[in-house]
């Protein structure tokens, strides 16, 4: 029966024609503070969601607003690890909320942050396996936000480090896996092809320019990228709503970027 309720919950996340996805992570308030975009989630979730995206993505704070009981549905997933940036080491991240209590609140699936080559990766390690567990004993989709991050790691956009930190997430138990793009297609299809699960890209940090981005996921798509996972680049824009119908007019229906720039 588990593995009917992961079935249903991941076409809430996931869409049906496309079997792509676009997520809206709100989840920076913990780590940073209330950034720009995030001061009125209520309105920014509107934004997203009238935009088209799949599901948004936050602490347990978020069912608040992620459930809006109008216009568009939006999926919800809560992320059940954090960190500071205040802290002693903001690349530590520890579970502070459990799948029985996402469950609780409603929510479409769960997400972790592993960073991979950090000084406490076995601990983070530890809990990813424990938490996919509990996702298989519960029929909850799994999200791993897996980062090489720590001494060794001389570019967090490596491909070798990239392609290693998702076939972690998927080898553990993850049922997406959310991580850097590697900057071109034939690097990531790399990641891709190495890893058994879905591999979709993070958003990073804000963008020069809407094009720069698009083009990101545009290309990210061709490498075989199943959608985006991105965060400041969106509720940061001016238009959050456009920028995100932007998205899933290349994610979900396979328009190129200069269509877009030139309709």
């Amino acid at each position: 029966m588990s593995e009917i309720g992961k079935s249903v919950r991941m076409e809430r996340i996931f869409d049906r024609n496309s079997g792509k996805t676009i997520i809206i992570p709100m989840d920076h308030g913990v780590g940073a503070g209330p950034l720009k975009g995030l001061i009125d989630m209520p309105s920014t979730v509107n934004k997203v969601a009238e935009g088209g995206a799949n599901a948004v993505l936050g602490h347990m704070g978020l069912p608040k607003y992620g459930h809006r009981g109008y216009g568009h549905d939006v999926g919800l997933i809560i992320h059940l690890s954090a960190s500071t940036s205040l802290g002693p080491d903001p690349n530590h991240k520890v579970l502070v909320t459990t799948v029985e209590e996402a469950i609780k609140v409603g929510a479409d699936g769960v997400s972790v942050h592993i960073n991979v080559g950090a000084e406490d990766e076995a601990d983070m390690l530890q809990d990813l396996g424990f938490v996919a567990r509990k996702c298989d004993e519960w029929g909850m989709p799994l999200l791993a936000m897996m980062y090489p991050r720590g001494e060794k790691v001389t570019s967090e956009h490596n491909v070798e480090y990239i392609k290693h930190a998702a076939r972690i997430g998927a080898e553990l138990g993850a049922d997406i896996v959310k991580t850097n793009y590697t900057g071109d297609i034939d690097t990531f299809s790399e990641v891709v092809n190495g890893c058994p699960v879905p591999v979709i890209i993070a958003g990073g940090p804000q963008m020069d320019n809407e094009h720069e981005l698009l083009q990101m996921v545009y290309d990210s798509l061709q490498a075989g990228g199943r959608g985006v996972a991105i965060g400041r680049n969106v509720f940061q824009s001016d238009d959050p709503i456009a920028l995100v119908s932007n998205i899933s007019k290349i994610t979900h229906h396979g328009m190129t970027v200069e269509e877009i720039l030139h309709s």
